[in-house]
């Protein structure tokens, strides 16, 4: 009875232990399996991509590039536009001349380099739309120098008397807070009507940049008469 008694005893000692053996090797693999599991999900890997994505938006709010500075055409551009919208009479086949721009409140014989500028872009500008434009102020003939080749002239007396154009577009200038107001027109020169008018604004800062050569920081120098 005995030696029954211990033959069945041995067995069931035998499967006891054996369950045991095998929860704590099911223990130990599902361990790793965990911590393995929290790896993933903090992996460096992943902490940097996203360091990195955050670092690339802040870079780009931070540094924006340079604005691009305009000059003097993009503005005439802009005039020119506001003008053909009421513009009335004048078309591919009506010959315009362009005068100087001159200062409103200064002598209507005295022009500025702004005010050339302004009636150089308008010529382009004219052009552009399909407007026959005459330069009024080129001569029958090309002067050689030594110091360069030239068919341009502000002597009256080397032009031609016979201009065939029939308006002109002229304008007047009036310093301002921050820049310089533009008031342009094209006018009949047999009827003195206006037939097309536009205003802009052109900031200090383009105007200064179109005679930098005289400025420092802004400050207008002189030149000492020699």
């Amino acid at each position: 009875m005995k030696r029954l008694f211990l033959s069945l005893c041995l067995p069931l000692g035998f499967g006891c232990s054996s369950m045991l053996t095998a929860d704590n090797e099911k223990t130990y693999s599902d361990e790793p399996q965990l911590v393995s599991a929290q790896r993933e999900v903090a992996a460096p890997q992943t902490s940097t991509s996203v360091f990195q994505s955050n670092q690339v938006v802040m870079n780009d709010s931070t540094f924006t590039a340079a604005p691009t500075r305009k000059n003097i055409n993009h503005y005439v551009r802009g005039i020119m536009q506001d003008m053909v919208e009421n513009l009335q009479y004048v078309n591919d086949k009506t010959p315009l001349a362009v005068s100087s721009f001159i200062y409103l409140d200064a002598d209507y014989n005295a022009g500025s380099l702004l005010g050339n500028q302004i009636a150089e872009s308008f010529m382009h500008e004219l052009h552009t739309f399909g407007v026959p434009v005459i330069d009024f102020k080129t001569t029958d003939y090309m002067r050689v120098t030594p110091t360069g080749d030239f068919v341009f002239s502000r002597d009256y007396l080397e032009l031609s008397q016979q201009q065939n154009f029939n308006y002109v577009l002229a304008g007047t200038l009036v310093n301002h807070q921050g820049g310089v107001l533009v008031n342009a027109r094209i006018v009949g020169i047999t009827s003195k009507a206006v037939v097309g008018s536009a205003q802009g604004f052109i900031p200090q800062s383009v105007v200064d940049a179109l005679d930098s050569t005289n400025r420092s920081d802004g400050i207008m120098l002189k030149q000492a008469s020699e």
